[in-house]
């Protein structure tokens, strides 16, 4: 958005954006968005409330050591500042103190050791957390620039939304997720639910959520992928035990096949998307890019690009490269019939 307000072709300097940021900020900070923006000093899982505790620890003695700073300093203005009837010469020099000097060394070391040991109990309390046999398992994959997301266990194969059921006193539910990347170097971040965990060609990493309120919690790439990487964002949908499950028997069910649509199916079908997408009791069985299933029970296209509209739908099938510059979906220079045809097709497929 404030990228959007700077007409192209204008020329602005540093302090003017600076300004237009915090403006553009202050004025859509404290509305309701589309897009949700997460916020890490409103944990809802264990995992973000440990980080959060150690965050506040650590906000608190940088606190107390600039109040301290900004004490001595003011003090030392006020105190040794210089009159009038001071004459030209240079005042009494003092070199060193030893307890000056002793204090300003251990002060630092026990803050440093404070922090780390916080730091430490915090890292072992999350990664040491062992999997309870009812656990949700999913599997977590980043691609340039969208999230692949597989439920082994269930069959269900969707992406970048991760719906997890929510944790209550009465019934925890947690959900371990393996995060693996098909390209580059990703990272999975959901501000409100964890911490950021690397996404690393060759290598699985794993993480774990307890979400407390169901809700919709935004999260996003933190390691620069490529140019969309600030468009490749991850939504975890956490919804009640009782939604989880319609959510996930909807899923498994195979892709719409009402015969009123037999004309645009078969032309999805002829078409070269079958190479790359998948739609459950299909020919169209690619893995490349996003399995199309379910597309229509997402929220978002293109990874949070645009909201699942008809009409948005529309413009991402006729010119992708129009809203997502660079993605790796191509023009497929559609003429009116075939897209008309195709967008029909997938609009069924909820």
């Amino acid at each position: 958005m404030p990228a959007r307000i700077i007409k192209s072709g204008t020329t602005m300097d540093f302090p003017g954006r600076f300004i237009v940021l915090l403006v553009t900020a202050a004025v859509f900070a404290p509305g309701e968005s589309v897009y949700p923006i997460g916020n890490v000093f409103k944990p809802e899982a264990t995992p973000a409330e440990s980080i959060y505790n150690v965050s506040l620890l650590m906000l608190a003695i940088c606190a107390a050591i600039f109040l301290v700073v900004g004490g001595l300093l003011l003090f030392t203005i006020v105190r040794f500042r210089r009159h009038k009837m001071d004459n030209s010469r240079e005042p009494a020099q003092i070199y060193g103190s030893n307890r000056i000097e002793i204090a300003w060394t251990v002060i630092p070391v026990l803050i440093v050791i404070v922090l780390s040991m916080a730091t430490a109990r915090a890292v072992v309390e999350v990664q040491n957390k062992r999997m309870p046999p009812d656990a949700l398992k999913a599997t977590v994959v980043g691609h340039q620039w969208w999230w692949e997301i597989r439920y082994p266990e269930l069959g269900i194969v969707t992406a970048d939304e991760l719906h997890v059921p929510q944790s209550t006193l009465a019934k925890p539910a947690h959900t371990f997720l393996k995060l693996q990347s098909a390209d580059v170097a990703h990272s999975f971040w959901v501000p409100q639910l964890s911490g950021k965990v690397d996404l690393i060609p060759g290598i699985t990493n794993s993480m774990w959520l307890d979400p407390r309120r169901t809700g919709i919690y935004l999260g996003n790439c933190a390691e620069y992928c490529g140019t969309q990487h600030a468009n490749m964002l991850i939504r975890v949908i956490v919804d009640s035990p009782a939604d989880f499950e319609k959510w996930a028997a909807s899923q498994k069910v195979n892709a719409s096949s009402d015969p009123h649509l037999e004309a645009a199916r078969a032309a999805f079908l002829s078409l070269n998307c079958i190479n790359c997408h998948t739609v459950s009791g299909t020919a169209a069985a690619g893995t490349f890019g996003p399995d199309l299933s379910h597309v229509m029970s997402r929220t978002t296209l293109g990874a949070g690009v645009l909201p699942n509209t008809a009409e948005n739908l529309r413009a991402w099938v006729r010119d992708p490269q129009a809203i997502k510059r660079g993605n790796l979906m191509p023009n497929m220079q559609l003429n009116s019939r075939e897209l008309d045809q195709v967008v029909t097709y997938l609009a069924s497929l909820k």
